[in-house]
């Protein structure tokens, strides 16, 4: 017996063998349950989706011997036809291929006739939208007023080229694409009738490729068997799609939170080994950052059977939201410039370094100034000689550094220590080991009152995603403090200040303290007294030390 391809073998003879597509299954087996049938059907949708398989079953259902049904017998000498493409009263045509008004003419010609042997005479038209104007008018005609035995099956993948007055004349059901789940276990499900040995992963890949389509799935499927020689393997589905290791692009992702270049590089390097196409890379990465950031509002949208969601969750932690948002950003004008690389791989590791070399200092995180880099800008363009100012021999440079002393800065010990319960929180929460949206959390949450255990706190309500992390972020108090430990967060806004907002605060003040220091530093007077100079520009650098109180 010859072999029939999959997608022809496993087409769908019933409502109940549809795969995704509940929304419209819905509405047809309604109608034809309380028999309130129109007289034409538009589907519309992308390939591959279920447009014409509905229309034949929706026929069968029309026709079916054992009466009008939405659950054809599947027996009977008109439903065989049907399913073999030999019923009479079923007639298809391919718009494509008879665009011509001639055509149409042609097709219509019998509507008036009763059927041969069915119920009602089916006219199943396919891409009706690559009709012509005048074939739309001549189609239009019968429309408006269709014999009783006589109904119309459109299907487009364009229903934006029909004219309205063709819209307004039929019920229209748009097919959605067929989730990836929803694909990748009907492919299981093929693969375990058929005794097909298989890899879950590969299984994914290829519903991945098919991007909503389940008959693109199929025929991969059936590409799939012949180059695995009858089984279905993921690095060989990989090598045959030309597809990326998710792995490889959660390492460059892992090395990016890590803030770690050269381990970055030289995940590169090893990519480039097996001769990849950056700009997939680049779009993994790009879908990857995606999952990521939703990861962070909605744990829930990362399945738990994937086989990355565990590193994916932790990605989702270590990163901070501005994080994502910058590298999505940054990716996304990278695949503008990428063609315009040198070579491409040279291209991609320039997108990676600039997503290093651009990260931002999460703004929950206090940053402590510790000594300041102070470009110094001459009028005259003479030298500053980087020790003596006043010492004639050294030799001319433009712009000169100096660490500034830190001697003033004693008063930042006051603005950290609590001065009342509602600081109590702030300093708890700086003490507590927290990071990434369990960090959002707590120190964006007003402090309330306190009542022995029992935290009460005021979180914004734009921020109610966060409260997700609420439990997390308990089990850490009662792990630091006590079991007794308890947080109850209402939504609203407090009177006082979030320890995020305290944190931007000492910042400010610390860089006023260090710009008012300058004024007094004996370096810097000296330096615009003897060379006419001028502070331009003053950049803290960030460091672990702490500033003596």
């Amino acid at each position: 017996m010859a072999y029939q391809v999959l997608a022809r073998k496993w087409r769908p003879r019933n409502f109940p063998e549809m795969v995704g597509q509940a929304h419209v299954l819905r509405a047809l087996t309604n109608a034809l349950e309380h028999n309130r049938l129109h007289h034409a059907y538009l589907f519309t949708g992308t390939r591959g989706v279920g447009k014409t398989t509905i229309a034949r079953i929706l026929a069968k259902s029309l026709n079916c011997l054992k009466g009008v049904t939405a659950y054809p017998c599947g027996e009977c000498a008109a439903c065989q036809e049907i399913d073999t493409g030999r019923f009479v009263d079923l007639i298809e045509v391919d718009a494509a291929s008879r665009t011509r008004v001639e055509d149409t003419r042609e097709l219509l010609e019998n509507v008036q006739y009763s059927p041969t042997k069915g119920r009602f005479k089916v006219y199943l038209i396919d891409e009706v939208h690559m009709l012509s104007t005048h074939s739309f008018n001549a189609l239009l005609k019968t429309l408006e007023e269709p014999p009783p035995h006589v109904k119309f099956l459109l299907a487009t993948t364009d229903p934006q080229k029909l004219p309205p007055t063709i819209l307004s004349r039929c019920l229209q059901f748009n097919l959605k694409r067929v989730p990836l789940d929803y694909i990748s276990q009907h492919l299981e499900k093929i693969l375990k009738s058929e005794g097909v040995n298989y890899q879950l992963p590969a299984l994914q890949l290829l519903a991945k490729v098919a991007d909503g389509s389940l008959r693109d799935a199929l025929s991969l499927l059936d590409q799939s068997l012949a180059y695995g020689a009858g089984q279905i393997l993921t690095e060989e589905i990989q090598t045959m799609l030309g597809s990326l290791d998710r792995k490889v692009v959660i390492a460059l992702l892992e090395n990016l939170a890590d803030h770690n270049a050269s381990a970055l590089l030289q995940t590169v390097a090893q990519l480039a080994e097996h001769n990849p196409d950056f700009s997939s890379v680049l779009n993994e990465l790009l879908s990857l950052l995606q999952i990521c950031a939703l990861a962070q509002v909605a744990p829930s949208t990362v399945e738990a059977d994937q086989s990355e969601a565990a590193s994916i969750l932790n990605l989702a932690q270590r990163l901070s939201p501005e994080d994502l948002q910058l590298f999505y950003q940054i990716g996304l004008l990278g695949k503008r410039d990428l063609p315009l690389a040198p070579d491409l791989r040279g291209g991609f590791e320039m997108l990676m370094l600039r997503m290093l070399a651009f990260r931002p200092q999460a703004y929950s995180q206090p940053a402590i100034p510790m000594q300041p880099a102070i470009s110094v800008n001459h009028r005259d363009r003479e030298s500053v000689p980087p020790t003596q100012p006043s010492a004639p021999a050294s030799p001319p440079q433009s712009t000169s550094y100096s660490p500034v002393s830190t001697q003033n800065f004693s008063e930042y010990s006051s603005l950290e220590k609590p001065e009342s319960a509602q600081d109590e929180w702030s300093v708890l929460v700086s003490t507590l080991p927290v990071s990434g949206l369990t960090k959002q959390l707590a120190i964006n949450c007003a402090f309330k009152k306190r009542e022995g255990p029992h935290w009460y706190l005021v979180l914004p309500g734009n921020m109610k995603s966060l409260l997700t992390k609420k439990d997390g972020l308990e089990k850490i108090l009662q792990t630091q403090v006590d079991d007794q430990q308890c947080i109850h967060i209402n939504l609203g806004y407090a009177e006082g200040e979030t320890p995020a907002v305290q944190q931007k605060r000492v910042r400010e003040t610390q860089e006023q303290v260090f710009r008012d220091s300058l004024q007094e530093d004996d370096f810097i007077r000296e330096t615009k007294q003897d060379c006419q100079a001028e502070v331009r520009k003053i950049i803290p650098l960030r460091g672990n030390e702490e500033i003596d109180n």
